[in-house]
């Protein structure tokens, strides 16, 4: 009964580094999704620190890459100094997604302030031109999101371009895309999107923050199973002397 507990332990295991190879590309994945998304809204909000969780996921995604490669070969080759190793960096790993979570909850909680902070600069640096960052990125965020102003439509009227302008219309950017021949006019508010930006901007950052939360959460989870595993067969080889090995030409070393 013994022996087909640890000869489970083995199978999970081998099993879990492959896995292991799925959440790598996973994570590099979730990681790139962060880094494009503030290349959208890099305007919206100040704080550069907010990437810090997708650069730590990539790195921890390239990482479980080379875990699982270690981890396979330990398993089979049933290396006692390699599977302590894998132990040792998958405890590692783990900690690492632990501050990611954690970094994660605290730069989602600051998502509102930042966006707050900056949204009404943006908006008053509109020009209408694509050779402008800030007016694409609001052009951009308005098309995407499908939403007008910051809390609505009206909210132009205080900005430097439609004072500018002086033509009562909005950004066509503004314009439901049901409805032809839409200039943006005021006077047919029917035509424009009726939710502000901020609210949907505010919402878009703080939901890209727990895809990175959830990721990080769920490979943890299977980071312990691995561990748990691994602890399991270093275990058995020690106390059990009629341990078998997985595979024949497998090592003690």
């Amino acid at each position: 009964m013994g022996q087909c507990g640890i000869t489970s332990s083995k199978t999970v295991l081998v099993f879990l580094n492959l896995i292991f190879w799925a959440a790598a590309g996973i994570l590099c994945y979730v990681g790139a999704y962060v880094f494009i998304t503030y290349d959208d809204y890099e305007h919206f909000f100040e704080d550069v620190y907010t990437l810090i969780p997708g650069v730590i996921i990539i790195a921890v995604g390239t990482l479980l890459f080379i875990i699982g490669l270690i981890g396979c070969c330990a398993t089979i080759r049933e290396s006692h100094c390699g599977l302590t190793a894998f132990v040792i960096i998958l405890l590692l790993v783990f900690v690492t997604e632990v501050v990611v979570v954690v970094l994660g909850y605290i730069y989602r909680a600051k998502v509102e302030d930042e966006v707050d902070s900056s949204i009404c600069k943006v908006y008053n640096e509109y020009n209408g031109t694509n050779t402008d960052a800030p007016s694409r990125a609001i052009d951009y965020v308005q098309r995407q999101l499908r939403c007008c102003g910051i809390h609505n439509y009206s909210d132009w009227r205080n900005t430097r371009w439609f004072k500018e302008t002086r033509n009562n219309s909005v950004p066509v950017s503004c314009c439901k895309p049901s409805v032809d021949n839409c200039t943006g006019s005021l006077t047919r508010p029917g035509d424009l999107y009726p939710e502000g930006c901020e609210a949907l901007v505010v919402k878009k950052l703080k939901e890209i923050m727990m895809y990175v939360i959830w990721a990080a959460l769920t490979f943890a989870s299977i980071q312990m199973l691995g561990m748990l595993c691994a602890c399991v067969v270093l275990c058995r080889r020690v106390r059990d002397p009629a341990y078998e090995l997985l595979v024949s030409g497998g090592t003690y070393a």
